[in-house]
């Protein structure tokens, strides 16, 4: 990678007797070598060539130099490797690695049109921006921005990975709902303040099954957690059992997502549902046996006790009718902690104790999923003007997850890593430095001798290798 550097030459600690002193001359070599592994991927999964095919290019084609596959895999791969910010690719553009992950037929850079680009192979951060920035009403008149996303069409495509990602459709599965913040700092479309998290942000929902996600749509935060779910729900639900019609569907989240409209859709078209409820006193009262009864095995174990109730609710006002409610009557040393969830599982089915305990407290792995992806992949970086944009933004994030996601189901199962974060993925399995050569008939990719997890590399590319390759 060319780079100019004042001084020439570094000098540092000496050893010994010898000087020691470096240079930023090492030629075209590169900290991501570990990359190639993502590519393999892709070229398994197919998730990139898809995502570009839900833009639609105005461009006139003589004058294009980068193609939206290459924008998009550019600025998808980036993210994966590390790098959040646009700013980062007017460095990276002269990575030939980089250049190779996003299929530029040049890698090197080394035939561009302008003298002043050539050996900088990708786009730019200014290229990238229009990108982002594109109005959705954009066409072949106007000036820069002519790239136009389909977001339905990215909502789809994501739904589209997930029933890919199963070679027979599973019995049953759970869908978590989510609300999250999205801190913001300047003068955002769509910015207010939220009185729970204090602080001005976006309220992005989420919808994972596992691993897997399945939707990410940002919205401003003037808003109830819930809103929207039901619509989001309806699309992904009825794609599923296009594929799955036999599948059963539990929906999963907290209080939050505990409403009315929710429940009553889920109820008329045949999906299952378990949240969280809001604690209050005529709650609270239905369970004071068994507070009372938990305080008192606290008394005598010094340890945290819990009793669980299974009974009939219905609120005054909200709800439309009776539906089955848990409640745990818990007692820790800091005090009695109940706690209530609403599910339209019979008791027949499963009973309180695993309904709480195995069933709900399992969602709490989808808060993960969503911090990983927010702090590993950068979802949060939603500071551009326009909602629009930092939704783009947004979806860039979430094809990232899912290209690292399908890393750990094509490549990672059975290896140590295969439960592991995209952070920790991409400290011990991308970043391997690499010394690149280009011959006639080869590139040589030349990673790191002294690299600690050869053998785990290894073992990943031998397991992606024996899926086949998508047209």
């Amino acid at each position: 990678m060319t780079t100019e550097c004042t001084p020439k030459q570094l000098e540092f600690q000496g050893f010994g007797r010898r000087q020691v002193v470096g240079r930023f001359d090492g030629g075209s070599i590169s900290s991501d070598g570990g990359g190639l592994l993502l590519r393999e991927v892709d070229r398994r999964a197919r998730i990139l060539p898809r995502f570009a095919e839900c833009f639609v290019d105005h461009r006139r084609p003589e004058l294009i130099e980068h193609s939206v596959s290459e924008l998009v895999s550019q600025r998808v791969y980036g993210l994966a490797l590390g790098y959040e910010d646009l700013n980062d690719h007017d460095e990276l553009r002269w990575d030939p690695l980089l250049g190779l992950l996003a299929g530029k037929a040049d890698p090197q850079g080394l035939h561009r049109v302008r003298e002043r680009d050539r050996g900088k192979a990708l786009a730019g951060k200014s290229t990238l921006n229009r990108l982002e920035l594109t109005p959705a009403g954009a066409g072949a008149g106007a000036r820069y921005k002519k790239i136009v996303a389909r977001p339905e069409s990215i909502d789809e495509l994501l739904v589209t990975l997930f029933v890919e990602a199963h070679e027979f459709p599973p019995a049953q599965i759970v869908l978590d709902v989510d609300a999250t913040d999205d801190p913001l700092y300047g003068e955002q479309e769509g910015r207010f303040f939220h009185g729970y998290y204090r602080h001005y942000c976006y309220l992005p929902l989420y919808v994972f099954c596992g691993g897997h996600l399945l939707c990410a749509r940002l919205r401003p935060s003037n808003i109830d957690a819930s809103a929207g779910t039901v619509e989001e729900l309806e699309r992904i639900v009825g794609k599923i059992r296009t594929s799955w019609p036999e599948v059963k569907i539990l929906v999963r989240g907290d209080s939050g997502f505990c409403r009315e409209t929710l429940m009553s859709w889920c109820e008329a078209n045949g999906v299952d549902f378990l949240l969280g409820i809001a604690k209050n006193e005529r709650l609270k009262a239905s369970i004071a046996e068994e507070l009372a009864t938990a305080e008192q095995l606290h008394e005598q174990t010094g340890r945290a006790a819990r009793v669980f109730k299974d009974f009939r609710y219905r609120t005054l006002k909200s709800w439309s009718r009776e539906r089955r409610v848990v409640g745990k009557a818990e007692h820790l040393a800091q005090g009695s902690n109940p706690r209530f969830v609403v599910t339209s599982l019979a008791p027949e089915e499963i009973d309180a104790r695993t309904l709480y305990e195995d069933l709900y407290c399992a969602r709490g792995d989808m808060e993960n999923r969503i911090k990983e992806q927010q702090l590993g992949l950068f979802a949060d970086r939603t500071s551009t003007a326009t909602l629009r944009a930092n939704q783009l933004r947004l979806y860039f994030s979430s094809i990232a997850y899912v290209l690292m996601q399908s890393l750990r189901r094509m490549g990672l199962a059975g290896t140590e890593l295969a439960k592991a974060q995209c952070d920790t993925i991409r400290l011990k399995l991308l970043k391997i430095g690499a010394r690149i050569r280009f011959t006639v008939r080869k590139v040589w990719v030349s990673l790191s001798q002294s690299y600690p997890y050869a053998g785990l590399f290894w073992r990943a590319l031998e397991r992606l290798r024996r899926w086949p390759l998508r047209c």
